[in-house]
C-alpha cells in the first residue's frame, strides 16, 4: 500500500500565521508581550458593592465615633472564611435615628463601605420601609414571602426610614416579623429613622420597639437639616 500526505495543510497553516502576524504587526503589537501581560487586578468587594449602592452614599464614611466603634465590633464578632476573611456571624444591631436631614443613611452606608473595605466577607441587603412595603405587598404572581425570607436571613441589613411609611395592622405585622427573625437570630441590622422612641411605638407597634430596645445600640444625630443648608455634597443627606 502506498501512503501519500496532503502537503498542502502545512503550507495553509503556515499562511494563517503570516496573515496573523502581519495583522499584529500592523496593529503595533508583539505576540510575545501577549503572553506575558499580567493578570487583571482583582476587583475588590467595596468596587463591586459600589454598583449597589445608591449613588449619593458611594463615598459615604461612618465617621460618628459611634458608628465606628459598631463596626469595630460586628468586624470583631466574624468568625474566620476562606482565605482567613472574617465573615459576619452574628452581632448587635445598630439604630441611628434623629431629624430629617442629619446624615443618618449617609453613616449607615458609611458603615457597610467601612466593613467592606476591613475586609469583611459580607452578604448585605438594603430596603427603605417604604419599599419593604411595597415589595411584599400580596399580589397576583409575586413572591413577596421569598424575597422577605431573603431580607430577614441576611447576614447584614440596613432598614431605612423606619416608621415613615403609612402604618396598618398590616405593615406592622410584616416589620415585627422581620425584626423579630433578626432579634432571635442575633443578626446585625442597621436601623434609621426620623421619630423619636415614643413616636416609633405608636408607628411600629410595641412589640418591635421592645425587640430594637434590647438588640439595638443607639446612636443620636441632631442638628440642622443638611438638604436646606448651606452643605453640599453627599453628607448633606
Amino acid at each position: 500500500m502506498t501512503t501519500t500526505t496532503d502537503a498542502r495543510a502545512p503550507r495553509q497553516l503556515g499562511g494563517a500565521v503570516a496573515k496573523l502576524e502581519a495583522i499584529l504587526a500592523a496593529r503595533d503589537i508583539d505576540p510575545a508581550a501577549a503572553v506575558d501581560a499580567a493578570p487583571p487586578e482583582p476587583v475588590t468587594a467595596l468596587e463591586l458593592a459600589a454598583a449597589r449602592i445608591p449613588r449619593r452614599y458611594r463615598d459615604a464614611l461612618a465617621d460618628h465615633a459611634h458608628v465606628s466603634a459598631w463596626v469595630e465590633e460586628i468586624a470583631a464578632a466574624g468568625r474566620p472564611g476562606p482565605g482567613g476573611a472574617p465573615g459576619i456571624a452574628y452581632g448587635p444591631s445598630l439604630l441611628i435615628a434623629g431629624p430629617t436631614g442629619t446624615g443618618k443613611t449617609f453613616q449607615a452606608y458609611g458603615a457597610i463601605r467601612s466593613l467592606l473595605g476591613a475586609g469583611v466577607r459580607l452578604r448585605w441587603e438594603a430596603i427603605t420601609t417604604a419599599e419593604l412595603h411595597a415589595t411584599l405587598r400580596p399580589r397576583q404572581g409575586h413572591d413577596g414571602e421569598r424575597h422577605f425570607q431573603e431580607l430577614a436571613r441576611s447576614p447584614l441589613l440596613l432598614l431605612d426610614d423606619l416608621g415613615a411609611a403609612k402604618a396598618s395592622e398590616w405593615t406592622e405585622e410584616l416589620t415585627y416579623r422581620l425584626i423579630d427573625h433578626r432579634y432571635v437570630h442575633e443578626l446585625p441590622t442597621l436601623i434609621t429613622t426620623n421619630l423619636p422612641i415614643a413616636d416609633l411605638r405608636t408607628a411600629v407597634g410595641d412589640r418591635v420597639v421592645s425587640r430594637l430596645a434590647e438588640m439595638t445600640r443607639r446612636v443620636i444625630l441632631d442638628g440642622p437639616d443638611r438638604r436646606r443648608g448651606t452643605v453640599t455634597g453627599p453628607r448633606g443627606y
